[in-house]
């Protein structure tokens, strides 16, 4: 588990309102926001409002609780990011508890907050957005040091609720750490760790300072003072602390080596040629070669960059002109008004009737210009090398969804799995994908579960329901054919097992225990009387012809735990035995009946309410049948 404070580098751009928003937005996905809390807040108490009002009303309350402290400057925020390890998915009351202590070991205990658990990524992670105003004594609160006490609560946490232990302890600079955060999220390569990457050896060796900038010419760079250090610049002007790329490079240890710090007398900028071996942007080492992508990405960058550039423009002068056409009526109405009226107070009073109207026409075609700026900025935006990728394998792009799995910091599925040792997989799941994380696991919504596909396995990300299950074991059937291996616990494979014996599926676990397993539960299913067989043929039946795209909810046959009130759905005979549809949620449940009971039921109309036995038995108007 790894906690970290996110700052936002302009207080003018700090927001409370429009960090809660961003963090407890689903972005169109299905599988994003898993849960939002509000604490500490008027708001946390209202039980039957939704999540959105909440929010809300928690929002404003916030807002209102900061705006009582005039004298602060910095910003009135905290943002706390906790992310988890690949496969660690500690419940709903954990992720409470752990938010709580973390908050408490801040001194942001009794502070107003509002928290959401993300699940769109490769880790569980969760967003903490933390009023500093104290809400009774309206002073802020910053913490001291606070990455030490993130660090030992960390710890303290991992050992407690018996999470996998990351380390705690800073090894690299604070730009080091930038610079990592960076390449891993953009995929590229920073400056930073080009030069730790290429130059630093060939640095370590010289021995005066003409050698020294010999050498960081020869890699199209420059090392210039600045402030009371030293900093390599690149010919585009990117700058990177030198004693950030080593310890040996700070001006002072450069100075005890070298002597008193010697500029180059060459001016870099009047005689730079390009080098062979220099800087530029390119994607991190992966296991494939995306040459090709990256020359695709940047075309796509730049073409982009003139359409947005030539958008902006037509919409700027459609906004300017419209201004200019609303100022010309004003003006014709204000003459008009002076040649036909002659009493001084009609005139007054219609002026100002026509000073407002544009005003607010005016008003107007500035909002409309700036919702159009936005859409043009989103449609034509930058985006990173690792968010195109995204976006192409969205789309269908094989190519990009490869190269995001190539990556070396890519981590596979761990936890309940579904695969098959020693297939390759045959085939792209047909379903149409919620998202896509940056190392390329695809997620997949299956009822309440999410099925996640990194290529190699899939995963039941949330909830173990029959549903969830069976929607995995399709899935793996067509993508890695009839032999299936099943990781996970003991509880998961029982459950796997389970379903797999009893919707007929055509397959075979490769472990042998598991197969043997499932061979018996089929042997006991043939026992099952045959009405309960006529009901599994008949939601056999209704399974195919949804799998062909026709519009059908899921059927299958009642059992004892779906005992309550039910809405009546129908009557069917399959071989002989009739069948009583039972509808419930968004699924069909269907129920083996006599035909005494059939008839009696036939006189009931579509949707009626009946009242279900878990022997089986069905209740009508107060006489069991």
């Amino acid at each position: 588990m790894i906690a970290k404070h996110v700052p936002m580098n302009s207080v003018k751009k700090s927001s409370f309102a429009g960090l809660a928003t961003y963090i407890a937005d689903s972005q169109d996905k299905q599988e994003r926001v898993e849960s939002v809390t509000v604490t500490n807040c008027h708001a946390s108490l209202m039980v039957a409002s939704t999540d959105r009002d909440r929010l809300a009303q928690a929002i404003i309350e916030v807002t209102n609780t900061q705006q009582q402290n005039t004298r602060a400057v910095s910003d009135k925020t905290y943002h706390l990011l906790v992310s988890f390890r690949a496969g660690e998915r500690p419940d709903p009351e954990t992720l409470l508890r752990i938010e709580s202590r973390l908050c408490e070991g801040l001194g942001y205990g009794e502070h107003q907050r509002v928290s959401a658990v993300h699940t769109d990524t490769d880790h569980l992670h969760l967003h903490i957005a933390i009023n500093k105003i104290h809400p009774v004594r309206y002073i802020l609160h910053e913490p001291y040091y606070p990455h030490k006490t993130l660090a030992k609560l960390c710890e303290v946490l991992e050992q407690e609720f018996g999470l996998e232990i990351d380390n705690h302890r800073p090894l690299k600079v604070s730009s080091e750490n930038k610079a990592n955060d960076m390449e891993h999220h953009a995929g590229v390569e920073s400056l930073l760790g080009w030069i730790k990457r290429e130059c630093a050896e060939p640095l370590k060796a010289v021995s005066s300072w003409a050698e020294l900038h010999l050498v960081l010419e020869s890699f199209g760079l420059e090392l210039r003072e600045r402030g009371n250090g030293l900093v390599f610049v690149n010919s585009d002007g990117l700058m990177v602390k030198a004693s950030s790329v080593a310890r040996e490079f700070s001006k002072a240890k450069l100075e005890v080596k070298l002597g008193a710090f010697n500029a180059s007398v060459r001016d870099f900028r009047q005689h730079y040629t390009k080098p062979l071996n220099h800087f530029e942007l390119r994607p991190l080492k992966s296991r494939m070669d995306t040459t090709c992508l990256f020359v695709q990405f940047k075309k796509e960058q730049q073409q982009n960059q003139v359409l947005k550039e030539k958008a902006w423009k037509i919409a700027r002068d459609r906004k300017d002109r419209l201004i200019e056409a609303t100022q010309q009526t004003g003006q014709l109405k204000r003459a008009s008004i002076k040649l036909l009226m002659s009493s001084r107070l009609e005139k007054k009073l219609l002026y100002s009737l026509t000073r407002k109207a544009a005003y607010a026409e005016i008003q107007r075609i500035k909002n409309d210009y700036q919702q159009e700026r936005k859409t043009i900025f989103a449609r034509y935006g930058r985006k990173q090398w690792a968010d195109w990728l995204r976006s192409q394998a969205t789309s269908g792009n094989a190519e990009a969804l490869a190269a995001l799995r190539s990556r070396d910091v890519r981590e596979g599925l761990k936890g309940n799995t579904v695969t098959a040792v020693g297939f390759r997989a045959m085939t792209q799941s047909e379903a149409a994908p919620d998202s896509i994380t940056k190392q390329g696991t695809i997620i997949y919504r299956a009822g309440s579960s999410a099925i996640r596909d990194d290529g190699d396995r899939l995963q039941i990300a949330r909830g173990t329901g029959r549903d969830g299950l069976e929607a995995a074991l399709r899935m793996a059937m067509e993508r890695y054919g009839n032999h299936i291996t099943v990781h996970g616990s003991m509880a998961f494979k029982a459950d796997i097992v389970k379903v797999a014996a009893e919707s007929h599926l055509a397959l075979m676990f490769t472990d042998p225990a598991l197969e043997q397993q499932r061979l018996t539960l089929l042997m006991a299913a043939s026992t099952v009387p045959q009405a309960n067989q006529a009901a599994d043929r008949y939601c056999q039946e209704r399974e195919q012809k949804r799998q062909n795209k026709f519009d059908i909810v899921n059927h299958r046959r009642y059992n004892e735990s779906d005992a309550g009130v039910l809405a009546f759905a129908g009557l069917r005979r399959m071989e002989g035995q009739s069948l009583v549809l039972l509808k419930r949620d968004q699924e069909i449940l269907v129920m083996p009946v006599t035909k005494k009971t059939a008839h009696r039921l036939s006189r009931l109309s579509i949707g009626s309410l009946v009242d279900c036995a878990r022997t089986g038995s069905i209740k009508i108007k107060g006489r069991s049948r």
